[in-house]
């Protein structure tokens, strides 16, 4: 199954939420729609499931122009981050609600819901009723209902949202094994990095109701073509200041390091780093020397984080360990040049080398 947008647009009190999309999504891996709150993912899905009008463009499930069928003609699975079942129906009937009105046959409704069943380990509970049921028991219903029809294409969108931190890390492991070999086009909405990395598959990074990139997702973390999607993948966000290239150097304010070599023309940019690859400790003989004056320091598990003020930006490093801090006093900090991003100035296309 393959299912092609082509420059679907959607407009909305004559406002555009939906740039100019075209994408190619395919079978054998999750496509992920990776943003923040607003940026489009679920207008986008919606779009796609049948739910929302499009103001111009073209959608294709294997070949077939679907752009103007209802959501049902489609043969689509759409899982919510809230949890939504019928409330008056058992287990067993959420499940096969939509087998039944295909008009499926009991004999084989009854196999299908029982093989989802046991692939979601809701055996046991097919004759409650939700409010029965703890939230993953809900949303594991959601999902079993999403298998069980067999559909040419599920899309979910952050269907771990809701769930505790425990049962999210459980489903996220799980949910590709789910969908694998089904022949359906998982369509997988979040707006957590981390999640999208663990998912693996193709990734399109969202923003301001635009596809900024797309592509496998572990090329879009270290080749970002923008710094928009340089920071997506950012968290803390990504530190970036404006840099000039003289000759074999790159400068920013008194920190000075060798250019990449690249075929960079002297002139302005803007270099972009991840927090984790500016350090309070030098680690290695090939780092530049920073310092700033201590703003914010974090405590998080075994990772320590300070957010520091130089003369050319603010920026934020990110370290495991416990380290001294002191808010208000000048801080060393060391920069792995190896690990930055180099981006015109405006931000649209990256330069030199990538890590």
């Amino acid at each position: 199954m393959t299912l092609q947008v082509s420059n679907i647009t959607k407009i909305v009190a004559g406002q555009v939420h939906i740039k100019p999309t075209t994408l190619t999504l395919e079978t054998g891996h999750f496509n992920v729609l990776l943003g923040k709150t607003g940026s489009g993912k679920t207008s986008l899905i919606k779009m796609m499931a049948g739910l929302d009008p499009i103001a111009d463009g073209q959608i294709l499930m294997d070949g077939q122009d679907v752009t103007k069928l209802s959501t049902q003609k489609r043969n689509i699975s759409l899982v919510h981050q809230f949890f939504v079942n019928y409330p008056h129906m058992t287990v067993y009937d959420n499940i096969a609600s939509p087998l039944k009105v295909a008009g499926m046959a009991q004999s084989e409704i009854q196999g299908r819901v029982e093989e989802a069943a046991d692939i979601l380990q809701l055996r046991p509970m097919l004759n409650r009723r939700p409010h029965e049921l703890s939230g993953g028991q809900q949303q594991r219903t959601a999902l079993a209902r999403a298998i069980a029809k067999e559909s040419r294409a599920v899309f979910l969108d952050e269907p771990l949202a809701n769930l505790d931190y425990k049962l999210r890390e459980e489903l996220r492991e799980q949910l590709p094994e789910l969908f694998a070999g089904r022949g359906a086009v998982v369509v997988y909405a979040t707006s957590e990095p981390e999640e999208a990395l663990l998912l693996g598959g193709y990734t399109g990074l969202m923003d301001d109701g635009n596809v900024a990139q797309f592509g496998p997702t572990a090329a879009l973390y270290r080749k970002p073509e923008t710094l928009v999607a340089a920071a997506v993948f950012s968290d803390p966000p990504i530190n970036s200041a404006t840099v000039t290239k003289e000759g074999n150097i790159v400068r920013m304010g008194d920190a000075v390091w060798d250019a990449p070599d690249a075929g960079m023309a002297d002139g302005n940019y803007v270099v972009a780093v991840r927090p984790h690859h500016v350090s309070p400790v030098q680690t290695a003989k090939n780092t530049v020397a920073l310092s700033g004056e201590v703003l914010v320091t974090e405590l998080s598990g075994s990772e320590s984080s300070a957010h520091f003020r130089m003369p050319s930006a603010d920026w934020v490093s990110l370290a495991h360990g416990v380290h001294p801090y002191e808010i208000g006093v000048t801080h060393p900090f060391y920069l792995d040049p190896s690990a930055c991003f180099y981006f015109a100035p405006d931000g649209a296309r990256v330069i030199g080398e990538t890590a």
